[in-house]
């Protein structure tokens, strides 16, 4: 580039050092020379200089070249460690200062550098800085046959935890294979185990050939780092499920299900328990957790379609029978102290189930005198009740808990879900047995704040008393009207008292809630599931009897009353009924009840009652999916 002037810019006379000999300008540098050339022909703006010029003097494009310039410069620098033995370096100090006069800087020092922390962190510097942590790995042999497979090396510690996988052998084969990895086990969480890699050798001993018995005495025997040389499964499995809550809506124990692959890896779980589904890629059975315990190892739960077809068969009233003639498993754990062989496990294999046999394929797992008040609102309505004439309507409504119930969806997909200020609120369902003061405590709540709790009018065929008025005592309607809202589905409970009918309707109950008050009522069990509707949200809380020792206590001076509005007091057969009808409702509805109150002293209970209807109008609670949309669930 030659100037007006004649002279050259590149002349080693007139420049700055050039990049060879000076690094550190590089790009900066050659932008200053080319923008000390294009001053000259600014002022003349030759075939847009101007543009040119303004572009390379813009500030960001300095910064530009000044980060690369910094970058090269990183490059061609090798960071390398100031020693390698800060550990023993910082105990020479220790002993140095030992014998130095104390001082207070002194003695901030020594404890600095013996705090376990920071050894630890000297350690870890010395680790990396020796590269102590790259595996020594045997070199490979010069001559490897083409059909040689490819090999994997897993090194694993052996903790308190299980390793969370279970193995198998092949019938065909006899190769001893990974069954299944379970979700937040050691194996999982080291990503390097995969259901169908195949056991080449452990430990260095060579499996081929072996017992699934023998591989596990080998690992038995083994202490600290396990090593596994593996044939990797061709294309490893990817959960790339979405994370899925349900409710448990039967029982399910483990030990009692002769199908499970494994009974040790088995997840047993009651009614009512909350679920998350973490693994549904085998059909037959999923990977589950507690929402109580979601710290720990996943467990076996069978799916959805294995459970209906246990139902379907009953196979879970039938008493646990051990098949014979199948081969034996074994459950591997790893302990701190060895490895433990557990129970023989069976399992169903996948291809064999739906012609309706189970397979002979086994896996194993390598790893106070309160007075009690039972009168008060609805009299009429809770006699018809206790000794009602239900006709074909009512069999026709209510049939929870029956044979057909039996059949309905193990689980039930729940959601968290938040209540907006600008919602109604849900609906309170109190359900006890007879006598437990489920009518006292609702009566106790809407007397505490009657502009906020309120229960729903009613409906009767009856004829309309002097003293009475419609809407307020009752809604009074004829048989016709009546028996059109039971055939519509808008009766939660009815039933038959002295030739009249009574119950409470959907639209009685929505009217509470729409004046913004939160509609508290009692209802038997069986209403339950005609009450769960998107529209309602009910949250149930049961009223559980105290200990038979406790009711005589708190129920010496309470009384009952009878059908014929008598008084009498609890005699300890009432108790002992009332104690086994809870244990029933408790058995057969557990799955639908949001809460449970121990009525052992009627204050307390009524504090806890008050508890509860504010935490489920006001924090998260787990409700059916379908009662909610997904703006309206929370995390």
């Amino acid at each position: 580039i030659q100037s007006d002037k004649g002279a050259d810019p590149l002349d080693k006379k007139n420049m700055k050092p050039s990049t060879a000999t000076n690094p550190e300008n590089g790009f900066s540098q050659i932008l200053r020379l080319v923008l000390r050339e294009l001053n000259l022909f600014y002022s003349r703006d030759v075939n847009g200089v101007c543009l040119l010029y303004d572009l390379l003097h813009s500030p960001w494009l300095r910064a530009l070249l000044k980060v690369y310039d910094c970058l090269q410069e990183f490059k061609e620098k090798k960071l390398v460690p100031a020693t390698t033995h800060a550990q023993a370096l910082s105990c020479e100090v220790v002993g140095i200062l030992r014998e130095t006069p104390k001082s207070p800087e002194i003695q901030e020092l020594k404890q600095i550098l013996q705090d376990p922390h920071f050894k630890a962190l000297l350690s870890a510097h010395d680790t990396v800085a020796q590269k102590d942590f790259e595996p020594l790995l045997p070199p490979l042999p010069d001559n490897i046959p083409e059909s040689e497979e490819a090999m994997r090396i897993v090194c694993l510690v052996k903790n308190q935890q299980p390793l969370g996988a279970t193995i198998k052998r092949h019938e065909m084969t006899g190769d001893i294979l990974v069954a299944r990895v379970i979700h937040g086990g050691l194996a999982e969480r080291s990503g390097l185990l995969y259901a169908g890699d195949k056991l080449v050798e452990v430990n260095g001993v060579s499996v081929e050939g072996l017992d699934p018995e023998q591989v596990i005495h080998i690992l038995a025997m083994s202490r600290g780092t396990i090593m596994f040389k593996v044939v990797p499964v061709s294309a490893p499995p990817v959960n790339s499920q979405k994370m899925v809550y349900v409710r448990a809506m039967m029982e399910y124990w483990p030990q009692e299900d002769p199908t499970i692959p494994c009974m040790d890896a088995g997840l047993p779980f009651q009614k009512g328990d909350i679920l998350q589904i973490v693994d549904q890629n085998d059909t037959l059975w999923w990977q589950a957790r507690k929402i109580s315990d979601l710290g720990t190892c996943a467990g076996l739960i069978p799916s959805n379609h294995l459970l209906k077809r246990k139902q379907r068969e009953f196979w879970w009233s039938q008493p646990y029978q051990p098949h014979t003639g199948l081969q034996s498993t074994i459950s591997i754990s790893m302990e701190e102290d060895d490895m433990k062989i557990d129970e023989k496990c069976v399992e169903a294999d996948e291809e064999t189930f739906e012609s309706e046999e189970l397979s002979e394929d086994k896996e194993e797992f390598v790893g106070s005198g309160q007075k009690f008040f039972i009168a008060g609102f609805r009299r009429s309505m809770r006699l018809c009740r206790r000794k009602s004439h239900l006709g074909p309507l009512r069999a026709g409504l209510c049939g929870a808990g029956g044979p057909r119930s039996a059949l309905g969806a193990p689980y039930e997909e729940v959601v968290r879900f938040q209540r907006r200020p600008s919602d109604r609120h849900r609906l309170v369902v109190l359900v006890g047995p007879s006598g437990v003061g489920v009518n006292e405590l609702r009566r106790q709540l809407i007397e505490l704040n009657p502009k906020h709790f309120q229960s729903a009018v009613p409906h009767t065929t009856r004829s309309k008393k002097s003293y009475e008025m419609d809407g307020r005592e009752y809604h009074y309607v004829s048989k016709e009207t009546f028996e059109s809202l039971v055939y519509s589905h808008r009766m939660l409970e009815y039933g038959e008292y002295k030739g009249h009918l009574y119950g409470t309707s959907v639209d009685a109950v929505q009217t509470v809630l729409d004046e913004g008050k939160i509609c508290v009522m009692d209802l038997e069990p069986q209403g339950i599931q005609v009450a769960r509707t998107q529209e309602l949200k009910p949250y149930v809380i049961f009223i559980k009897p105290s200990n038979m020792s406790c009711m005589k206590q708190s129920r010496k001076n309470a009384k009952i009353i009878t059908d014929y509005f008598v008084d009498m007091k609890f005699k300890d057969e009432d108790l002992q009924e009332m104690e086994d009808l809870a244990q029933k409702m408790e058995a057969q509805f557990r799955q639908f009840f949001d809460h449970v109150i121990v009525n052992d002293n009627l204050q307390d209970a009524c504090a806890q009652l008050l508890s509860a209807v504010r935490k489920a109008q006001e924090e998260p609670q787990w409700v059916p999916a379908t009662w909610v949309s997904l703006d309206t669930a929370s995390g």
